[in-house]
């Protein structure tokens, strides 16, 4: 590949077709891509997808229900594996009830998550 150069005020410049420099953004938003993934793969807790992340942040969703939703659960289901009943744990869902700390480690259990994951309070 034989590419041009120039200078201008003491600094050297390399001319690229711009197919080619397209190019090596891609590749190095790859390169960022693959290196991101890789540091994620070392840490030692669980990573979630960007579409429950945005649930959560974006459209400031009830931790309880997009965890429970991500888990694949029902509210039934749920309920179940923490013994409450299901009118309650909707209601929690919806924001109508307060969680108690006790009632958050036990759905945290269920969920596979750690509790402060479900209980980020709304300011």
């Amino acid at each position: 590949m034989n590419l041009e150069t120039i200078e201008r005020n003491g600094q050297k410049f390399v001319l690229v077709p711009v197919e080619q420099y397209n190019q090596v953004l891609e590749d190095l938003e790859v390169l960022e891509d693959i290196r991101d993934f890789e540091r994620v793969k070392t840490l030692d807790e669980e990573a979630f997808p960007s579409h429950v992340v945005d649930r959560l942040v974006l459209n400031d969703e009830n931790p309880i229900k997009v965890f429970r939703e991500y888990r694949g659960l029902t509210q039934e289901q749920l309920a179940e594996k923490t013994g409450i009943q299901p009118r309650d744990l909707a209601t929690m869902e919806s924001g109508q009830k307060s969680e108690s700390v006790k009632l958050l480690k036990q759905i945290a259990e269920a969920l596979n998550l750690d509790v402060d994951l479900i209980s980020i309070s709304k300011s």
